[in-house]
């Protein structure tokens, strides 16, 4: 009876343990999305990039893929080849990544940091680099 008692205590910690390892979601725009930390600071395999999609300089995460890619390919054409995307001013300004809008309204728009800085140029015309880290945060304008 105890072998009984015991195996079942430790079926029922390790279901709780495995219960709190679950990411609590929250539904933003019809995406499914996260509060937990993003894992930037990991290394990328070699020929791929990161790239991590959140809100609010992280405090919500939306998705994040390791891609294989070649160095020069262009973050836009690799944006839109893995992720829904919807851009303006023909395809030089992201819009929406994964059906989460930027909005004027809310004053909010994607900015995007590589290896944690902001480049000086657009994803449509930034060359990728092996093991690049991308961040693409949807922020209010400051």
């Amino acid at each position: 009876m105890k072998r009984i008692t015991l195996i079942t205590l430790i079926m029922f910690v390790s279901l709780l343990a495995a219960c709190a390892q679950d990411e609590d979601t929250q539904t933003h725009s019809n995406v499914t999305t996260s509060t937990t930390d993003t894992t930037q600071s990991e290394e990328v395999a070699e020929g791929h990039v990161r790239i991590t999609v959140s809100i609010n300089e992280g405090e919500e995460f939306l998705t994040e893929k390791e891609i294989a890619i070649e160095d020069g390919d262009i973050l836009i054409d690799v944006m839109e080849e893995n992720f829904y995307i919807e851009t303006a001013f023909d395809g030089e300004f992201i819009t929406s990544i994964e059906r989460v809008a930027a909005s004027d309204e809310e004053q909010t728009s994607w900015m995007f940091f590589v290896n944690d800085e902001m480049p000086t140029v657009g994803a449509a015309e930034y060359e990728l680099s092996s093991g690049d880290k991308v961040l693409f945060d949807l922020q209010p304008w400051e």
